[in-house]
């Protein structure tokens, strides 16, 4: 199959009305893509939607649950009908836990696994068809360093699968000219995250951007996580002594009372 012109590529956005999927859908706009953007029905799909729509035909809106398999596989065909063609997948939808799995509901943890793993699976089977036909195409998914580092619960569990997931779709699609990438964020500044000190989500935004053309296994932002990252691969034990300090439990799970983190 002949590839698509920079300007013709598709990309859909999952979780596209989040503080780093709004970042990200505009940041796919400038480099010329047509976007098909994918979150619940709220007030914030709604603000997208009426931003988007200066952008005429090369963007549209679709509500989504991910965690309904018939929403999914509705999304895929509609970026079909609309577009023709998927070139790009971004799976940003992801909610969050409190560090402690005793503070959790069993209706909550089923929640985040429902949103955070199982609603990216059925995304890349929704459109691996299309890239597979095209002999083209690029998975971007967005795991976050707790999943490299667990301290964040169930939401920890649902980022270390991720990673294996991705994995293995990587490694399953290798011969296809399909590029599958990990993005793991630690915190950015976002509605969910307080502080103004954080980084601005456009260097999550950014690295989608850059994986689409250029996919690698992983790319861990800000770049300063790596260190933190190899210090729990290589040192597992050290990340034990430090997380399991109670003292650092109990303020964990304090600020995530509060809303002040999120994995």
């Amino acid at each position: 199959m002949i590839p698509a012109e920079p300007h013709d590529r598709v990309a859909i956005v999952a979780g596209a009305s989040g503080g780093i999927g709004i970042v990200t859908v505009r940041a796919l706009v400038a480099a010329g893509f047509r976007i098909v953007a994918a979150a619940p029905q709220d007030a914030l799909l709604d603000a997208l939607r009426a931003e988007l729509a200066a952008q005429g035909e090369r963007a549209c809106v679709v509500p989504t649950d991910i965690t309904q398999p018939e929403e999914v596989e509705r999304l895929a065909a509609r970026a079909l009908v609309a577009y023709g063609r998927i070139d790009a997948l971004i799976n940003l939808a992801g909610i969050g836990s409190t560090p402690s799995l005793a503070d959790d509901t069993d209706a909550r943890m089923e929640r985040v696994v429902a949103v955070n793993l199982l609603g990216a699976a059925r995304l890349m089977r929704a459109v691996l068809p299309a890239m597979r036909a095209q002999r083209r195409g690029a998975i971007v998914n967005i795991g976050s360093v707790a999943g490299e580092v667990g301290v964040m619960g169930i939401y920890s569990g649902t980022k270390f699968g991720l990673r294996g997931l991705t994995d293995t779709v990587r490694r399953e699609v290798r011969s296809l000219g399909i590029g599958v990438t990990l993005i793991e964020p630690g915190f950015v500044r976002t509605p969910m995250n307080a502080g103004d000190n954080l980084p601005d989500p456009k260097i999550v935004a950014d690295a989608i951007v850059a994986a689409i053309d250029r996919p690698r296994r992983r790319v861990i932002v800000p770049g300063w996580y790596r260190g933190v990252v190899f210090i729990a691969n290589r040192f597992p034990g050290l990340i034990d002594l430090v997380f399991g300090n109670a003292s650092i439990q109990n303020k964990l799970n304090a600020d995530a009372r509060k809303g002040h983190i999120h994995g």
